[in-house]
């Protein structure tokens, strides 16, 4: 399946007729997953799309392909590209990579001074991440707002969360910042990833392995961060 069979867009006030489909299919691949999400309803879906705050994709015979929507935190300082989902009969197409693509533009748009961030376990989300100038950070350079991090409690991992103070758990934190001119380490990132995915499974197993100890040592929780640097050399 090809990429040019698909229309991605942003969400009109029309599409609201797909907001409870769209809403069943973030339940069950987050399911699949093995995670949890910020459970939405289809009223919460509806009025992305009202806002002009989302992003929806369309196969070329009409049928709905995938969707994604924008949030915003600590007063419009931080957004969030969140709820990304694609059908399952269209997945594999790069419908996921046009989609965040889309997104990232509208959300640059709407919030050009914000940073953009997002938390993933996923190695395909890093990398189209990554090519947008994300850049792997620490827990303590997301928004701090409440209501972002309450969002976490419908994931398995969430104890483990709260373990950790907030300060580091199961998933990679991933920032845009717009005042950095340059984001080479992303580039780096997203090049590293491509060439030697396989060292992202190794990456996964050693921050389990970090993140689930009842008393990490300060050391560890640092270098966790540059981890990727080190098994990339």
């Amino acid at each position: 399946m090809d990429i040019n069979e698909f229309i991605v867009q942003v969400a009109l006030p029309e599409h609201r007729v797909f907001a409870e489909e769209i809403v069943t299919e973030m339940a069950e691949s987050a399911k699949a997953r093995g995670t949890g999400i910020a459970k939405r309803s289809p009223e919460y879906i509806s009025n992305k799309m009202q806002e002009g705050k989302s992003v929806i994709a369309f196969h070329k015979d009409g049928s709905w392909a995938g969707f994604c929507y924008i949030e915003t935190w600590s007063h419009g300082q931080f957004v969030a590209n969140s709820g990304l989902v694609v059908s399952p009969k269209y997945r594999k197409a790069g419908l996921a990579k046009a989609i965040k693509n889309e997104i990232f533009g509208l959300s640059r748009k709407l919030y050009p001074k914000a940073k953009i961030f997002g938390l993933t376990t996923g190695l395909a989300v890093m990398k189209i991440n990554s090519d947008l100038g994300y850049e792997p950070v620490t827990y303590s350079e997301l928004t701090q707002d409440e209501e972002f991090w309450k969002g976490c409690q419908s994931c398995v991992n969430f104890e483990i969360l709260k373990m950790k103070e907030r300060k580091n758990c199961m998933c990679t934190a991933m920032l845009y910042d717009p005042a950095e001119k340059k984001h080479e380490v992303a580039k780096q990132f997203a090049e590293e990833l491509q060439k030697k995915p396989k060292l992202y499974e190794r990456f996964m197993r050693i921050k389990q392995r970090l993140v689930v100890k009842p008393k990490p040592n300060k050391t560890g929780l640092k270098a966790l961060l540059f981890l990727f640097t080190f098994l990339f050399k």
